[in-house]
């Protein structure tokens, strides 16, 4: 990055974490007379760039949505494909993140993967578990209404086994039982493809998120678009509740 970057950076508002919902990458491949598999691997090189492209602005967390709870309900060869693509990705990519000092962690219910693939996660996990230039998570058999009942759910083991008080249940003690209660809070979501919805991701935490919808398709999402979205985050005014007079005071 050269000292202009920099600069530039020091002067803006760069969110701390950024999640996005990759999508796009079946319409791109059918406009192209391609199978949506073909999409999928297209989209592989957009994960790598907005990945380093997020290193680079200096992001602390990337968020991204790979494959939800409801994504096992497409056709059987796609999910396959699929599958196949994460451990294609994982063996081919966790070198390069380790030497970029990024953490990998995968959030969701991975329990439905094979035992390959789990060990491959495992496996990634453990080889950049102590990098501190940013962490990749990457939401696998995830949904934000999963998250959040997880959640409710060890909370209410506590209580039960009585190593937990009712009444200190809160929002923070809530949020220190979701998936991603060791990152900073969730600044930014992207949503690529032209849809206009959070489609059960990260329910809980972009609950403040700015939202930033494209009607870019996840495969055309390169570094030129991802900077695009990174620098209106500098143009939001986040009130988080307050008016713009009291936040200006602040």
């Amino acid at each position: 990055m050269s000292s202009t970057d920099t600069n530039n950076n020091d002067l803006q508002k760069i969110p701390q974490h950024i999640a996005i919902i990759m999508d796009g990458n079946g319409r791109w491949a059918q406009q192209r007379g391609k199978t949506r598999v073909a999409g999928h691997k297209s989209g592989v090189e957009s994960v790598r760039s907005s990945v380093t492209t997020a290193r680079k602005r200096g992001v602390k967390a990337l968020t991204l949505f790979a494959f939800s709870s409801e994504n096992w309900l497409r056709p059987e060869k796609e999910v396959s494909v699929l599958m196949d693509l994460f451990m294609f990705v994982l063996t081919r990519e966790v070198k390069r993140l380790h030497k970029n000092d990024i953490k990998f962690q995968v959030i969701g219910d991975i329990n439905r993967f094979s035992g390959k693939l789990q060990k491959k996660i495992a496996d990634a996990e453990s080889l950049t578990e102590n990098n501190t230039g940013m962490v990749l998570s990457v939401a696998a058999n995830y949904g934000g209404r999963w998250d959040i009942t997880q959640a409710a759910k060890s909370i209410a083991i506590k209580v039960k086994e009585q190593t937990l008080d009712i009444e200190d249940i809160n929002e923070n003690m809530l949020n220190q039982h979701t998936s991603l209660a060791n990152l900073p809070e969730l600044d930014m979501l992207i949503r690529t493809g032209g849809d206009y919805r959070i489609s059960n991701f990260l329910l809980w935490q972009a609950a403040y998120a700015e939202l930033y919808f494209t009607d870019i398709l996840w495969p055309d999402f390169n570094e030129e678009q991802f900077n695009i979205a990174i620098d209106s985050f500098d143009q939001r005014e986040r009130r988080f509740g307050l008016t713009g007079e009291q936040v200006e005071k602040k």
